[in-house]
C-alpha cells in the first residue's frame, strides 16, 4: 500500500472548530468580529488540523512503502531530523532533532521514510517520551531489524512561555532495543551523534 501526503482538512471539523474558536476569543475578553480576528478561527481550525495530521498517517505504511531485501547487517544512522510537536498537557509546541539508527536484519527502509515516520508521530497531541518509544516500535516491527536507537532533543514552550519559564531548558529522551541494549552498541551510536548532543 503506498503512502500519501495528506493535504486536505474536513469540512465538518473545520466548522466544528470555528464556532468553538469563536466562542473561546469572546470568552478570553476579545471581539472574534473585529478585523484582525474575523478569519483567525478558521485560520486555526486548519492549523490544528494540520499539526495533528498524524493521526490520520500509518508510520508502518510508510516504512512498508520503501521497504527493500538487503544483505547489509552494519549500523545505519539517520540524524539531524527536525520535529515539531504539540504538547498534550497545554497544546503549546515542542521542537528539537531526532536521531535515529537500526542495524538492518535483512531488510533496509528509504531513508526519507524514517524522516517521515518522524512526522507521522510528531503531529499529534504527544509527549516527548511516547514519541521516542512510538518511533522505535514502529521501526522495530516492520523491519525487524537487530536493533533500534532513538534519541530526542527539545525545547518545550510550555516550559519556556509559561510555567517555570527556562529558556534554555532541554530535554533528551532515548529509547534502546536489541543490539543498542549492549554498552558498545550503544556508544558507538552516541558517539556518531556526539556532536549534535554536544551543540547548545
Amino acid at each position: 500500500m503506498a503512502y500519501t501526503k495528506i493535504e486536505q482538512y474536513d469540512e465538518s471539523v473545520t466548522n466544528g472548530l470555528i464556532k468553538n474558536y469563536k466562542e473561546v476569543l469572546g470568552q478570553l475578553g476579545e471581539d472574534p468580529e473585529r478585523e484582525g480576528l474575523l478569519k483567525t478561527p478558521e485560520r486555526l481550525a486548519k492549523a490544528m488540523q494540520y499539526l495533528t495530521q498524524g493521526y490520520q498517517v500509518d508510520a508502518r505504511t510508510i516504512l512498508n512503502s520503501a521497504k527493500f531485501h538487503e544483505p547489509v547487517s552494519e549500523m545505519i544512522v539517520v540524524k539531524d531530523i527536525e520535529l515539531y510537536s504539540m504538547c498534550e498537557h497545554h497544546m503549546l509546541p515542542f521542537f528539537g532533532k531526532a536521531h535515529i539508527a537500526y542495524i538492518p536484519n535483512g531488510w533496509i527502509t528509504g531513508l526519507s521514510k524514517i524522516a517521515r515516520v518522524v512526522d507521522a508521530y510528531a503531529r499529534r497531541l504527544q509527549v516527548q517520551e511516547r514519541l521516542t518509544v512510538e518511533i522505535m516500535n514502529a521501526i522495530k516491527d516492520t523491519l525487524n531489524p537487530l536493533g533500534v536507537a532513538v534519541v530526542i532533543e527539545a525545547q518545550h514552550l510550555c516550559m519556556m512561555m509559561r510555567g517555570v519559564q527556562k529558556q534554555n531548558s532541554e530535554t533528551t529522551t532515548s529509547a534502546f532495543d536489541g543490539e543498542f541494549q549492549k554498552n558498545s552498541t550503544r556508544s558507538e551510536f552516541l558517539k556518531l551523534i556526539s556532536s549534535d548532543l554536544s551543540r547548545r
